[in-house]
């Protein structure tokens, strides 16, 4: 990181650039900085990678969690009130309360267009170095559009950077979500295609061959199973998991230790959204922490809590604390139940709330900062995708997920050995594994919905079939009214 200290010194303007994205999608630029100006060495390109992954930061923090975990209702109101994202967490989103929008994605896939577009022109010391700038723009570019797609289904493309105030450039229908996928699979051909080895970077907090393998069998995954793809997907995105196997990767034997914010970079880490002290802003996990000891707490509470900081706004519910092991490792390093003294019996048996510890920052000088990294990839994600892609294609995945079991049971693995059953059987099993070993990472919603589970699992989808709509994110009121082609999705006509 003392790197791009460096770069954001000496291009102080540079991001007045790179946010040529103003609020939702009106992309005039709000700098009179030019490419002619800017974008003319190796360290031009370097500036506008490290932008990049600086705006990506925006995208992480907050809105990945809300995307991609919230709307499971794993969670509850806890002792807070958060009352500005309840909605997300209760499935009642409209178009006037849509949750975040798509800019900050947006303003993303314009930092990797200008990549892509300049880069290719600058004269650099090493083809490698430059073929990998490349790879990781187009690589950024495709995890954008696929969020996007995910989310809100059908998206404006955006191929070329915005530099100028062009109506007719800027204000664009919604390419078909089918379209979408061809070019985020076209992405990502072109990313790997750039990177000539399968080396990471320091901290692994940039896309690397690994990561982006990563991310195609993920996206191979859902278009398999949600979009017709069937064996041919599935065999491609085993494929990209099989390829990172020869990566220099592995599980750590302490679970708790993956997250911690003085191992960033470990081995199991594929690819992650780095936070560092003075640099970034805190993540959303500052929101189920506590800001207080509890009242008539348990003695061991303050111990445990340490310095307080956030607040307690989200805790799990019953059905989600019940999904985890007393004997697996993975249920201390993910979240701690507080319980209150009851008076009438004099024991702590009244529950207070979780706390989530597996992302608890760092503390410094009496301040708690959740800075922890965001982890968009990680070693036991390819597992348990590679054992998705086999039990769907009629393979056994028993391999993969008893390397997860080890990890997770220690000791007590032999009480929880996976043994293949059904295809049906083995994706409730694989789901759920997924659920305790991914919690507050920002998965989960995202894993119902590819697994076509929103209906069985998720409560306001359960009591509201013929809801499935619903299932896609409402476009705001406050995008619709700035994006004059732009349709409303069909879950939020009326």
């Amino acid at each position: 990181m003392r790197k791009l200290n460096k770069i954001l010194i000496w291009f102080p303007s540079l991001f007045l650039l790179l946010a040529s994205c103003t609020d939702s999608l009106d992309l005039e630029p709000v700098s009179t900085i030019s490419a002619t100006a800017f974008w003319k060495t190796e360290d031009d390109a370097k500036g506008g990678l490290y932008g990049m992954y600086d705006r990506f930061r925006d995208v992480t923090n907050t809105n990945l969690f809300l995307w991609g975990e919230a709307r499971s209702q794993s969670m509850k109101q806890s002792v807070g009130n958060d009352y500005t994202r309840v909605r997300i967490f209760q499935n009642t989103i409209d178009p006037i309360d849509a949750g975040p929008s798509w800019e900050t994605l947006y303003k993303v896939v314009n930092n990797a267009n200008l990549i892509i577009k300049y880069v290719p022109d600058i004269e650099f010391s090493s083809q490698e170095e430059k073929d990998r700038i490349l790879a990781e723009a187009y690589a950024m570019r495709a995890y954008c559009y696929f969020v996007i797609a995910k989310t809100w289904g059908d998206a404006i493309v955006f191929i070329e950077p915005t530099e100028g105030y062009v109506p007719d450039e800027l204000y664009k229908e919604r390419t078909p979500v089918t379209e979408v996928f061809a070019l985020i699979k076209e992405d990502i051909d072109k990313s790997l295609n750039h990177f000539s080895n399968d080396d990471f970077t320091s901290g692994r907090n940039r896309w690397s061959r690994p990561g982006a393998n990563a991310l195609k069998a993920d996206v191979y995954l859902w278009t398999a199973k949600l979009m017709g793809g069937g064996d041919a997907d599935l065999t491609v995105a085993l494929d990209a998991l099989n390829a990172i196997e020869s990566s220099d990767v592995s599980l750590l034997d302490d679970f708790s230790g993956i997250f911690d914010y003085d191992n960033k970079g470990n081995n199991e880490i594929l690819f992650a959204s780095n936070g560092q002290q003075f640099e970034s802003q805190s993540t959303f996990m500052r929101n189920m922490y506590i800001d207080a000891i509890p009242p008539n707490a348990e003695p061991e509470a303050a111990e445990i809590i340490g310095v307080p900081a956030g607040a307690s706004y989200w805790t799990l519910t019953d059905e989600s604390i019940s999904k985890f092991s007393e004997d697996d490792q993975r249920k201390d390093a993910t979240f701690v139940e507080f319980y209150t003294l009851n008076e009438d019996t004099g024991l702590y048996t009244d529950f207070y709330g979780c706390l989530q510890v597996k992302f608890n920052g760092l503390v410094d000088n009496g301040a708690r900062y959740f800075l922890d990294d965001v982890v968009v990839y990680r070693y036991a994600d390819v597992l348990l995708m590679k054992a998705e892609a086999e039990n769907a294609l009629g393979q056994d995945p028993t391999i993969s997920m008893n390397k997860i079991r080890k990890r997770a049971f220690g000791d007590n693995f032999e009480d929880h050995v996976f043994v293949n059953g059904g295809q049906e059987q083995n994706d409730e099993i694989i789901l759920n594994e997924r659920f305790v070993e991914f919690f507050y990472e920002g998965k989960y919603w995202w894993d119902v919905v590819r697994f076509n589970q929103t209906s069985e699992l998720v409560p306001y989808f359960r009591d509201n079939p013929g809801n499935e709509d619903k299932i896609l994110w409402p476009i705001g009121l406050d995008v619709l009214s700035q994006e004059p082609n732009v349709k409303q999705n069909p879950g939020y006509l009326e």
